[in-house]
Formats: structure tokens, sequence, C-alpha cells
């Protein structure tokens, strides 16, 4: 990521799989590298006019774990401007921690995010106007993912850490494979070519 305007600028070269069996494919392929797995609860926050969605940005709570109810960590994001270019994702990122029954309350409760001390709660109070009384928070619903995090091998691949998601939507379930890295080209490259010999087809994302 490099700073610009007070947020990072994350760069992912993104992979979209066409179905459950390319990922079931893939996942088997890469198996043997695989460091851990976070199942995700993420969920969108906007006043009711939807200015932040005007903006295309988007405030996020993810939680992380298994039991809705007790969450093992959560965090709060900030993304605005996404654009892919050539199946490189850009998006002005920031985020930080949560408290993780702060943030449940946060669920039950939208309007009270806008009285969480937080710098980005205070950015988007000052860059939409967002969370005050006048524009109290609502919640705008969410996806659940399944995110496998894998380590690929020095000499192959320069020892990227890859992410292959299965995000479950009420329409659907859609399945990519993620990079972030300083140079999303070449790391493009590299997870085409992991494909190509696993013999998992795939496409470049939708903004």
């Amino acid at each position: 990521m490099k700073r610009e305007n007070d947020l990072e600028i994350e760069d992912e070269p993104r992979l979209r799989l066409p179905d459950a069996a390319a990922h079931r494919r893939l996942s088997s392929f890469l198996a043997p590298r695989l460091r851990r797995t976070d199942v995700q609860r993420n969920l969108f926050f906007d006043a009711s006019a939807r200015p932040l969605v005007a903006a295309t940005a988007a405030l996020r709570v993810r939680l992380y774990g298994l039991d809705d109810h007790a969450p093992s960590r959560a965090v709060l994001a900030l993304k605005r401007r996404p654009r892919i270019d050539a199946g490189v994702s850009r998006v002005e990122e920031v985020e930080e921690p949560l408290d993780p029954a702060l943030a449940l309350a946060c669920v039950d409760d939208p309007a009270s995010l806008g009285g969480v001390d937080s710098p980005i709660i205070r950015l988007v109070a000052e860059e939409y106007g967002v969370g005050g009384d006048a524009a109290p928070f609502v919640c705008l619903g969410g996806f659940r993912n399944t995110r496998a995090v894998y380590q690929l091998e020095e000499g192959e691949s320069r020892g990227l850490v890859v992410e292959l998601d299965e995000t479950r939507f009420d329409f659907g379930t859609n399945y990519e494979l993620e990079c972030e890295t300083a140079e999303p080209e070449q790391a493009k490259q590299v997870l085409e070519r992991l494909l190509t010999v696993a013999g998992v087809p795939y496409e470049s994302p939708y903004c």
C-alpha cells in the first residue's frame, strides 16, 4: 500500500473463479500451503439517504469467528473510490481494530456507531456528514465470507501470501483468488500461472 489523502491505497490482483468446482479444485491444489482459514461476517453502514454509497464509499464492520454472538475479533474499515484495471483492484482504505463486544452492540443498534471514539467514524462524520443525530447510521446488510490464506513457495512465486475467498451473498456465492502486494502486475502474472498449472479456469472480476 501507499498513502494518499490520509488513506492507504490497497492494490490487489484479483481473479474470479467461475463456480464451486473450480474453488474445490484450487483448494485441493493449494492445500499443502494452507496457513489459516478465516470465517468472516461483513456488515455495511450508512445513513438512510445513502451518502456513502453515492460517493462510492463503504463503511464496514468485519467480525471474525464461527459464533455470531462471540466473535474472536472485529475490524472497522472505510473503503472508497474502488476500481479494477486489468484484474488489479485499487481502492482507498483505512482500517482499525474494534472491540468485538462494541462491534456487536453497533450491529444491534447501528445508530450507536456514531458515538464510537474512532478516527474512521470522525472521518466519516467530517467528509460525509454521517453519524450524528441528523444522519444516524443504519445497517445496509452484508455478506459472509470464508477466506483461506496460503503462503506460496519462495522460488516459484516470491513467497506471496494469497487469499482464496468463498463469499456468500443473498443472491448466490462468488469465488475469488487475490493477493495484496506492492507489485500487483507481477503478482497477477504469478496468480495466472498458478491457476493455469492447477487447471482452474478464471476471469477478471467485475468492479
